[in-house]
């Protein structure tokens, strides 16, 4: 029995989550010697592309499900297309990234099987020669081992930034790629996709970015944050911040990052006057360098930083937007 990966695409690119979930599968695949497969979902053209690159992955193979009525995500026509996938192919674990899509669709593909579903996934191991996995409760106060009672099919959901997509290392020779037949009425379809809700035009994915500049309260006052938007400039970077920056105004909902708004996973990420909440930690624990400036040596922000930096984000900030301009 294989490991099933299900990747997410959307007009023809990726969600960067999916090679997450992936190299989740190709590690729990290797720890419990299993091949690894992966399927994507499309219209009957246009996927050859996205096909041929994840075949490159070290996959076994490359399961591609093409319909016309997949050209356009719907939550019954993807589950009732994985369905047929997932009775066919008989895996014993289906890994997906937990994006706003999988969140729609997975727990009712899943409840279709009368199987359960493990969300938001943050780790796992192999004991006893069977997969467990961890979760976090209470805002990332505690971790909790599960396991999942019965027989396979198991499925879950991976959190962004829980496993390393750059760690993925392209096999020798390309995955077959297969088309399994997939059977689907209109009549099946009972939601009807409309254009795709976005809040407002400045909307922006945390998700997605490679470097972050996150402010804090310690910026005292909204006239402040020119300073850190500079920063960001110079850095190519997009500006974060904690709640309680949001919750005054400073900056709009769409730009916190924490437990109660965006979990991000970028390169770079560095935290200016954020004391370091649990709920703030929870949304960007996953960063892979953190850099912390912070007057209070003792804030908890500085347990999770890379490189920390004691003293006045005013004096910092300028001094180091002035060197990152100078040597570009």
């Amino acid at each position: 029995m294989s490991i099933l990966v299900v990747m997410e695409q959307q007009g023809g690119a990726w969600n960067k989550m999916s090679w997450e979930a992936l190299a989740a599968g190709v590690e729990l695949g290797k720890a419990l010697d299993r091949p690894v497969a992966a399927a994507l979902l499309g219209s009957e053209t246009g996927l050859e592309a996205l096909e041929a690159e994840l075949a490159a992955y070290g996959v076994e193979r490359v399961l591609s499900l093409r319909h016309s009525l997949l050209g356009e995500y719907t939550p019954d026509g993807y589950a009732l297309a994985l369905r047929q996938l997932i009775q066919r192919a008989g895996p014993l674990l289906v890994l997906l990234a937990h994006t706003y899509q999988a969140r729609d669709f997975a727990p009712k593909l899943a409840a279709s099987l009368d199987r359960a579903f493990i969300s938001d996934v943050v780790g796992c191991r192999v004991d006893d020669g069977g997969p467990v996995f961890v979760r976090q409760l209470f805002q990332g106060k505690m971790n909790a081992d599960v396991v999942f009672a019965g027989g396979p099919p198991y499925f879950v959901s991976v959190q962004a930034g829980a496993f390393r997509a750059d760690r993925l290392e392209k096999g020798g020779a390309p995955a077959p790629i297969e088309h399994p037949s997939v059977s689907l009425d209109a009549a099946q379809i009972r939601t009807r996709p409309l254009e795709r809700f976005q809040e407002a035009k400045r909307t922006v994915d945390l998700a997605t970015a490679e470097i972050i500049v996150a402010v804090g309260r310690g910026i005292k006052d909204p006239a402040n944050l020119p300073m850190v938007e500079k920063l960001a400039q110079a850095l190519g970077a997009e500006v974060g911040a904690s709640r309680p920056v949001c919750d005054s105004g400073w900056l709009p909902l769409e730009r916190q990052v924490g437990s109660s708004g965006q979990t991000v996973a970028p390169k770079l990420y560095i935290a200016l006057g954020i004391s370091g909440a649990i709920q703030h930690l929870v949304g960007m624990k996953g960063s892979r360098t953190v850099v912390a400036v912070n007057k209070d040596s003792s804030a908890p922000i500085f347990e999770v930083a890379d490189y920390g930096i004691v003293g006045s984000l005013f004096d910092i900030v300028p001094a180091l937007t002035e060197a990152i301009q100078s040597s570009s």
